[in-house]
């Protein structure tokens, strides 16, 4: 029997909410979910994660998998610097699940635990490679090369919003962030506004879409993908930036790369516990 059978308890945590669920056979069948104090202590953090964990786990458990903003180095078992978490700058997360549940835990960086999500649960399923990127406060990334995640040395390969461009980086200008750090002005409020048609909103849609299709053919030329996934809040407002996202991509030099790519957007709601869960899968 492999492990997609038995039932995982995944968990996504996030800087501020942690959200834990059980799948079994492919299917979340419970989800827990609570906000966390991000500026607590290191012990004050976990245990709130414990709490959320433990009304979960039972002697059915086969194992826990977790995603977290942070890279990880797998020799050493550690977590490093987690995003929005300050006290987070270096946890042994694996062990301590492992001695609070005494059954095998895995770690991983939240933007993988999406892609994995993806490929065994939503749009990537049946594909042989692909890439999702998360698109929120930051552009993030996970990839998967011929059925498998490729982690990197420090479990933080993808990390393609964080590549120079102009004078800044790709996730200054390709992400939620874009709205801020450009126009001074509230993500979530341009959002409401160009539902409205407000045009200055649906301009800026238009040039963060512009900056991310930028991005993406700058990934396509590293690892031509035939799927990229998108996920993360922006996700939402694909209607108002796709058209100028696929305009820049247009400008892709290898044609035949274009006639196959496909694009899509996320419509997993928990595709974060789903691929924590999947860390499970790896080896099936």
């Amino acid at each position: 029997m492999t492990m997609q059978n038995h039932p995982i308890i995944g968990i996504d945590l996030g800087g501020t909410n942690v959200r834990c669920g059980v799948v079994s056979n492919g299917r979340l069948i419970k989800i827990v979910s609570k906000r966390i104090h991000s500026n607590g202590t290191l012990k004050e953090v976990l245990q709130e994660v414990f709490e959320l964990t433990d009304q979960l786990f039972d002697t059915t458990i086969k194992g826990i998998g977790i995603g977290v903003p942070g890279l990880i180095d797998e020799e050493k078992q550690l977590v490093y610097d987690v995003v929005n978490i300050p006290s987070w700058k270096e946890i042994p997360l694996q062990k301590l699940l492992e001695d609070r549940y005494r059954t095998g835990a895995r770690v991983n960086n939240d933007a993988n635990c999406f892609a994995l999500g993806e490929y065994h649960f939503g749009k990537g399923k049946g594909h042989d490679s692909m890439i999702g990127l998360t698109i929120g406060t930051g552009l993030g990334s996970g990839l998967i090369i011929h059925q498998k995640l490729y982690n990197g040395a420090n479990f933080g390969a993808g990390e393609f919003g964080m590549i120079d461009y102009l004078d800044q980086c790709y996730e200054y200008y390709a992400s939620g962030s874009f709205f801020q750090n450009i126009y001074k002005v509230n993500g979530e409020a341009i959002f409401k506004l160009a539902h409205q048609g407000d045009p200055d909103s649906l301009k800026m849609y238009s040039e963060m879409g512009h900056h991310l299709g930028n991005a993406i053919k700058m990934i396509l030329y590293a690892f031509d993908p035939s799927l990229v996934v998108l996920g993360g809040s922006v996700s939402k407002a694909w209607s108002f930036f796709n058209k100028a996202m696929w305009q820049s991509i247009k400008t892709f030099a290898y044609k035949k790369s274009l006639d196959r790519l496909r694009i899509e957007v996320s419509e997993l709601e928990n595709s974060g516990i789903l691929g924590a869960a999947a860390l499970w899968y790896a080896e099936d």
